[in-house]
């Protein structure tokens, strides 16, 4: 089983990185981590970067999760190719675009872009950020499946993710204690659906919310809360039409021997217990 630490960064392709970064620091509210001269990267905590933005084709789309050390790196490219994955080991410069000492690449089994990486950089500065959002961090994502039911397989036994709750299919699963470090939903596609950053307090996202709002920044959902990880949250839509979340109060589950995953009707009060509905546009 391949044991992932948590999630690391995620990399986005965009036709203009110009716009991107005032999105990210003007907007999300991110820190300028480096700028480098095709790519720039963003902070969100004490790592050294959780986003970047390259020159590329936005359906050009990674996630990095952190693996403890190059054995369990080496074992997890051996289980994936046994498998019939076609895995690709990072190159020396490959390496120091994602700013990691080691990484594998591969596709999961929609097509989604996943990067396993030993020793993301960490930074010794203090996370400033551009804007006072809240964020503490960067915390999930959302992937899009083309069959939540056969990726939730992948992710929970060819790796060591747990589900947590499920609305209807849609499987929420996490690989540390927060409540979920992965979301699946449905599409016919492969690619990220959301990008979650936590914040403070719920003062934080009423405050985005009319900040971005008075800012003509598309909201596709919220404020509202999670009956799932109890966490109040708000959707919206940056760059190249990717959606990006704040959220707070996420539940922990601290005792693995007796927590049993709950299952919601896929329905609006399952995804949303204040009554929020999410635009047309939020999912494909």
């Amino acid at each position: 089983m391949i044991k992932l630490k948590d999630v690391s960064y995620v990399r986005l392709g965009t036709r203009d990185l110009e716009d991107a970064q005032t999105f990210a620091t003007d907007c999300l509210g991110l820190e300028v981590g480096e700028q480098a001269r095709h790519a720039t990267y963003f902070r969100s905590d004490d790592r050294g970067h959780t986003l970047c933005y390259f020159d590329g084709d936005p359906s050009d789309q990674a996630v990095g999760f952190e693996v403890t050390d190059l054995d369990e790196l080496r074992r997890a490219a051996g289980t994936l190719s046994d498998m019939g994955y076609a895995v690709h080991s990072g190159t020396a410069s490959e390496c120091q675009l994602r700013r990691v000492n080691a990484f594998i690449g591969f596709k999961d089994p929609t097509g989604n872009r996943i990067e396993l990486v030993v020793g993301p950089e960490r930074s010794g500065k203090r996370y400033f950020a551009a804007r006072d959002a809240g964020i503490t961090g960067f915390s999930h994502v959302g992937l899009y499946s083309t069959d939540p039911v056969r990726d939730e397989t992948f992710w929970t036994q060819v790796c060591n993710a747990r589900v947590s709750d499920r609305i209807g299919d849609i499987p929420l699963m996490r690989v540390n204690e927060i409540h979920h470090t992965i979301a699946l939903l449905a599409s016919d596609t492969a690619g990220i659906q959301h990008i979650n950053h936590q914040v403070e307090e719920s003062d934080d996202v009423l405050r985005s919310y009319y900040f971005l709002s008075g800012r003509n920044v598309d909201i596709v959902f919220g404020p509202g809360r999670h009956p799932t990880s109890g966490a109040r949250f708000l959707y919206f839509r940056g760059p190249d039409g990717m959606v990006f979340e704040y959220s707070v109060g996420v539940d922990a589950i601290e005792n693995e021997d007796v927590y049993e995953p709950r299952s919601f009707g896929f329905e609006p009060t399952s995804l949303c217990k204040w009554g929020s509905r999410p635009a047309p546009a939020f999912r494909r």
